[in-house]
């Protein structure tokens, strides 16, 4: 099985290319379903989302707009717990379908934040479009629409995901060797 270091931790190979392309069109046909005759807007989170943004927008095939917000709750490997907003948006959402696209979604603090932050904005309806879940490890209550893959409880890189800040450029997933 192939392995790659990322600074001073090694990984495996979790899930190739062809997996995870193949994973993304099977939620963009649901939304080219689901919104048909919409607009709506996407809203990637930043860092993280921006390959699974990328990729998921060429197979859409709507009108739409995607825009894209910064947060942080990471370091290193585990989550602060807080959700530190860095970047807002620039554009009305009063009255918009929203679709929040995120990398990853484990423990929900994040995503809750987001939420409650476009609901103040009078948005007209939001669903959530995950590159991966840890339902192991989620523990809110808000519904995750649209996942790519369910994942364990581990610490992944690459596809956008990072480790401090290195990795994201990998094409495939790794998981955090034992």
């Amino acid at each position: 099985m192939r392995e790659i270091t990322v600074l001073d931790k090694t990984f495996k190979l979790f899930k190739s290319e062809d997996e995870i392309r193949a994973s993304i069109k099977v939620i963009a046909e649901t939304i080219n379903t689901d919104y048909q005759g919409k607009t709506p807007l996407f809203i990637g989170v930043l860092n993280g989302c921006f390959l699974f943004a990328a990729d998921l927008i060429r197979e859409i095939s709507l009108d739409c707009e995607i825009s894209f917000v910064k947060v942080a709750s990471y370091k290193g490997m585990k989550s602060t717990g807080e959700v530190n907003q860095l970047i807002g948006l620039d554009r009305s959402l009063e009255g918009r379908d929203i679709i929040i696209l995120e990398d990853i979604v484990d423990t929900g603090n994040t995503i809750e934040n987001i939420v409650d932050l476009l609901e103040k904005a009078g948005c007209k309806s939001i669903r959530i479009a995950t590159f991966l879940l840890k339902p192991e490890a989620y523990k809110k209550s808000i519904n995750i629409d649209y996942v790519s893959m369910e994942i364990p409880n581990k610490f992944v890189v690459g596809y956008g995901l990072d480790y401090d800040g290195f990795g994201r450029n990998i094409k495939e997933l790794f998981v955090l060797k034992d």
